[in-house]
């Protein structure tokens, strides 16, 4: 099984821990490109007026810190991606408290698609930036089409028999599980007075809380969309109402639709 999470938009930064070393991210075969991904983000914001690469980036005077500090990239502290990750999902998936048998799940079962890394492991040490699936990036373009033509070599391999898809739209577009591959989507839905409707905010913490019990799971892991559906119903109480398995596609992603109150 492999669990497939979008990065959060904001980001811890640490206050002290070793300088990034690329070469001992996940996936090593991805370090030339997280390198040029990398060295293209540093001039951008280290040759540019501010609002031109706020601009490009995508972000606010609000977020000037934040754009400023990928500049330093290569000299700021670091720490575990599941510290680093804040925001609604990380939250409830409390993937940076994990007793150490989950820990370990999640290091080999859970990879965060990012704009800048392509992909992490909740266990490696990266640094707080400013990066988004949807810039284009001077002297890289693109990252969705990008990281779509290098992350098979570091995806496909692990992908097991399952993959379980909690990423968004954006994010989504940088890598396609392989033929063969169970691949399962997963959708949040709100159930109000006798109607349902597509949320944000709740669906984050859903995705959140699914993937802290997949971790946390002690029994076999998911191999296929129904055993993901039973172990998921183990989430059904006052936050996750129903758990419900869509019909098989001909292609593409089968649907897990967790519905909220």
């Amino acid at each position: 099984m492999l669990v497939l999470l979008p990065p959060s938009e904001t980001k811890s930064a640490p206050a002290s821990g070793p300088t990034l070393d690329l070469t001992g991210l996940s996936a090593p075969e991805l370090t030339p490109a997280r390198s040029a991904v990398l060295d293209a983000l540093v001039a951008l914001v280290g040759q540019s007026a501010a609002p031109h690469a706020a601009a490009v980036l995508g972000t606010g005077p609000s977020l000037a810190d934040e754009v400023e500090r990928n500049a330093r990239l290569r000299e700021e502290a670091t720490a575990r991606a599941a510290t680093v990750y804040t925001g609604v999902l990380y939250a409830a998936a409390g993937l940076a408290a994990l007793p150490p048998a989950a820990a370990r799940r999640a290091r080999d079962q859970v990879r965060i698609i990012s704009a800048l890394w392509g992909a992490v492991s909740p266990a490696d040490l990266i640094p707080a930036y400013r990066l988004s699936m949807g810039t284009d990036l001077p002297g890289v373009g693109p990252l969705a089409a990008f990281w779509r033509a290098r992350l098979p070599q570091a995806l496909d391999p692990i992908a097991g028999d399952l993959v379980v898809d909690c990423r968004s739209s954006a994010y989504a577009a940088a890598w396609t599980p392989p033929p063969g591959v169970r691949w399962v989507q997963v959708r949040v839905e709100q159930q109000v007075g006798d109607r349902r409707r597509v949320v944000s905010h709740h669906a984050k913490h859903a995705r959140g809380l699914l993937t802290g019990h997949l971790v946390r799971y002690r029994g076999r892991a998911p191999h296929d969309a129904d055993s993901l559906r039973a172990v998921a119903a183990g989430l059904i109480g006052p936050q996750v109402l129903a758990v419900e398995l869509g019909p098989e596609p001909r292609r593409g992603a089968r649907t897990l639709t967790l519905v909220v109150g």
